[in-house]
């Protein structure tokens, strides 16, 4: 008798069939070690789960993300996933479909953590607008921290270190259990209120459950609120907290927040001999000015006074009387030229160039001149006037 035979999909039918039959199965909730974990490019999440030796493959679609997954899932996070198990049928294998993955464990701190921190950059409390400057010349420096451990043991060293002559004023507040971050908040408000320049919250690292009274909103909201500029100094370099992200300045260590706050004496002085070069060029600058405008002022004021009023006039005077003189010399000059070319032109027609040259000038006994024959007649008395003398004669005859 020849028994049933099956083709690939009719068992993984089958098998698909049972798991969806089976109520467990149907919505559980696993957990393990995120390993292999790979994001789709269309949104689908691929990874797996295991624990020791034994593993499963997972799988969220994209439509399950956004209320689903509340964080970026990485390798080696412990995690929760509730979601139901079945049977992929093109390739023959079980997988854990999730509709919701939570961190576990210390996972769940770092959840809360990421939440907060979402929450509170929605609401701008990390926004750079709102950062203020760290005073460049802090006198008087507020420290939120616990009164003894490093931190202000560091802060202390480092601060009088670079400046033996800043006041540090210390507020002593827990920086980890229960009490710490209500007592973080009245340290804040404590040396805001007494009117210091800069303030310094912070403590050594520790654990995220060491570090989480700074990761508390009572805490942002107090750094937030502060007229004083906060340097947020906890933990050690690789440590970030929500009070890192809404200070003003974050400083890697308390050593480092101090460097921040306290400017170096050496700097300071620095500075100061600086201004005094500055101030004495300025003041050379300014007399020089002065001395200038004094100069120019003096020789406004000589232009200006009456005795060099009097002298220019009396320098135009005599300016004017030498050039009437030049003026006067040169018209009288012109009318001599013009005299000795009229006298020449005359000389031309003088009679007495002519009788010089042997004409005679005649007149009748009245005086009157004869022009023409026709003016005598025979005995009449007639005068000729020459170069030396007067001849009387009488008229023989007319011709």
């Amino acid at each position: 008798m020849q028994k049933n035979v099956y083709s690939v999909e009719q068992l993984n039918k089958y098998i698909k069939n049972m798991f969806t039959q089976d109520y467990l199965l149907r919505s559980l909730q696993v957990k393990g070690e995120i390993s292999n974990c790979k994001y789709h490019p269309t949104g689908h999440i691929y990874f797996t789960l295991k624990e020791g030796s034994s593993a499963l493959k997972c799988v969220m679609f994209a439509g399950k993300r956004s209320r689903g997954l509340s964080f970026n899932l990485t390798d080696g996070q412990q995690v929760i996933i509730t979601g139901c198990v079945d049977v992929y049928l093109d390739g023959g294998q079980y997988q854990l479909y999730a509709d919701r993955i939570e961190l576990d464990g210390l996972g769940a701190l770092y959840e809360k953590y990421e939440l907060l921190k979402r929450e509170l950059e929605e609401e701008g409390m990390f926004a750079a607008e709102y950062k203020r400057e760290i005073p460049k010349n802090a006198q008087r420096i507020g420290i939120a921290t616990a009164s003894s451990g490093a931190a202000v043991r560091d802060i202390i060293n480092v601060a009088k270190r670079r400046n033996p002559y800043i006041e540090l004023i210390l507020y002593p507040t827990p920086v980890q259990g229960a009490d710490a971050a209500p007592g973080i908040v009245k340290a804040i408000k404590a040396l805001d209120d007494y009117g210091v320049d800069v303030i310094i919250v912070g403590r050594g690292g520790g654990s995220i459950e060491d570090l989480w009274a700074f990761n508390e909103r009572i805490v942002a909201q107090a750094i937030f609120d502060s007229n004083t500029p906060i340097i947020s100094a906890v933990g050690h370099e690789v440590d970030f907290t929500i009070a890192d992200f809404v200070a003003d300045k974050r400083a890697a260590t308390p050593s480092a927040a101090a460097e921040i706050a306290v400017r170096e004496l050496r700097e300071i002085d620095d500075l100061i001999a600086d201004k005094r070069r500055r101030l004495d060029s300025n003041i050379a600058e300014i007399i020089r000015q002065l001395r200038t405008e004094t100069e120019y002022k003096k020789r406004q004021l000589q232009l200006l006074s009456p005795q060099n009023k009097l002298k220019q006039s009396r320098e135009r005077v005599l300016a004017y009387a030498d050039r009437l003189e030049r003026d006067f010399e040169k018209i009288l000059n012109h009318r001599k030229n013009r005299l000795a070319l009229i006298a020449s032109r005359l000389d031309g027609v003088s009679p007495l160039k002519r009788l010089e040259s042997g004409f005679a000038y005649m007149a009748d006994s009245k005086g009157n001149r004869i022009k023409s024959i026709t003016q005598v007649k025979k005995d009449d008395s007639i005068n000729m006037t020459l170069a030396d003398g007067t001849i009387e004669a009488t008229v023989t005859d007319v011709h």
